[in-house]
């Protein structure tokens, strides 16, 4: 079984995969502002209740696995992760700031995906498997 989280009023087991790039996939994130971007994310997520599973930084793009509380959205945590982590960097590394003027260091989107012990293909079976009246082929009633 799963080791699953707790809170006041909830068990869960939430992860996310998450990636973002930088604008314009300039390759940026080596050496001093890679490992400065690593301790920024490290300490945002800590902050919020948010463990990394693991992690890896690209020369423009960033992969995340995550395990996060249920009141965190996945746009909140990347809107957030993405906003801090541009700021503090750009305030600290002159040559970001210059060559994103717009204050804007990553691109606007970011891919999110979730990840979970149970497939598709499991939950469709349990769904299957209880007592129906055999009415409708795709959302079933219990008898």
């Amino acid at each position: 079984m799963a080791d699953y989280q707790r809170g006041s009023h909830t068990i869960y087991d939430i992860k996310y995969h998450l990636v973002w790039v930088t604008k314009y996939r300039y390759q940026v994130l080596k050496d001093e502002v890679g490992l400065r971007l690593r301790e920024l994310i490290r300490q945002s997520c800590l902050s919020r209740g948010i463990t990394i599973i693991k992690g890896s930084i690209g020369k423009e793009h960033i992969h995340l696995l995550i395990e996060c509380p249920p009141q965190l959205s996945p746009s909140k945590i990347a809107q957030y992760l993405k906003g801090r982590s541009s700021r503090l960097l750009q305030e600290e590394f002159p040559h970001l700031k210059k060559r994103y003027w717009g204050q804007h260091l990553w691109a606007r989107g970011y891919f999110c995906a979730t990840v979970g012990t149970v497939t598709d293909q499991i939950i469709r079976d349990y769904i299957e498997n209880q007592q129906t009246d055999g009415d409708e082929e795709n959302f079933k009633i219990d008898t």
